[in-house]
């Protein structure tokens, strides 16, 4: 059990939201019971999760993707109004961090992601004015943009969309950004390496990576950012008496 000022005290030790500019608020976002013995944690704070954390009894539900976007229309209406009227009937909390969750050179998403890949990390650059947003380094053997692809495929249990003018030719180092970032292919394109992996892909990311002469691997924004939130939910339960339960929702976006 855990008092939820001491959660957030933990959590924003950690990942420290207030150096970020971020699309949305860091930390609680809806304000649950104060005692805390269990947390559920998901990508993304959607119905379905809030559902389960009733069923499992949790206190709070942990997430990347919370809510308040910026830009998002402000009523609580429709979709909003019954994802907040089940947690405030349940008296749950919701917390929530994204670029945070993002950055952190060991527990984010960009950090997790390469040790699952089993990439050699050799930088981080700024992307988006976010520091250390854009990650870069080697990939554990040389190999052809198929054999790539079926790799991360294996990796990630989802196979990914692969972009490449030249099927033949040897990859051997790669930058990534996890989630919607196919934005900053440019950007990896000038770091030099030979692919970049993002979640997902726009139309025009198929000429760019094409005339760019970039290997292109959108290998799912949900895919992608599934490991930052269970490295932080691991490390609550080592550090704290709290039962932390990651809840793996199926999307193949």
């Amino acid at each position: 059990m855990m008092h939820r000022d001491q959660l957030l005290a933990a959590l924003n030790g950690w990942l420290e939201p207030q150096r970020f500019r971020d699309y949305c608020p860091n930390g609680l976002q809806v304000e649950g019971q104060p005692e805390i013995s269990r947390i559920v944690c998901g990508v993304t704070a959607s119905e379905a999760l809030i559902d389960r954390a009733i069923q499992l009894g949790a206190q709070a539900i942990l997430v990347h993707h919370g809510y308040f976007w910026r830009g998002e229309a402000p009523e609580l209406v429709g979709r909003k109004a019954a994802r907040l009227r089940k947690l405030l009937r349940h008296d749950i909390n919701l917390l929530a961090y994204h670029l945070p969750l993002d950055v952190h050179p060991q527990l984010g998403n960009n950090a997790q992601l390469g040790g699952v890949l089993g990439i050699t990390v050799t930088g981080q650059v700024t992307a988006g004015d976010v520091p250390g947003l854009l990650w870069h380094g080697e990939l554990p053997s040389a190999m052809k943009p198929c054999d790539l692809a079926q790799y991360v495929g294996s990796r990630l249990q989802r196979q990914p969309l692969l972009i490449a003018g030249n099927e033949d030719r040897y990859l051997r180092t790669i930058a990534w950004c996890t989630g919607g970032a196919q934005g900053y292919l440019d950007q990896a394109k000038a770091l030099g390496v030979d692919v970049y992996l993002s979640g997902e892909v726009s139309e025009q990311t198929y000429h760019a990576a094409l005339e760019e002469d970039i290997v292109y691997l959108g290998a799912g924004h949900h895919a992608t950012e599934r490991y930052g939130v269970k490295a932080l939910a691991a490390r609550l339960s080592d550090e704290f008496e709290v039962e932390t339960v990651y809840v793996e929702l199926e999307n193949p976006v």
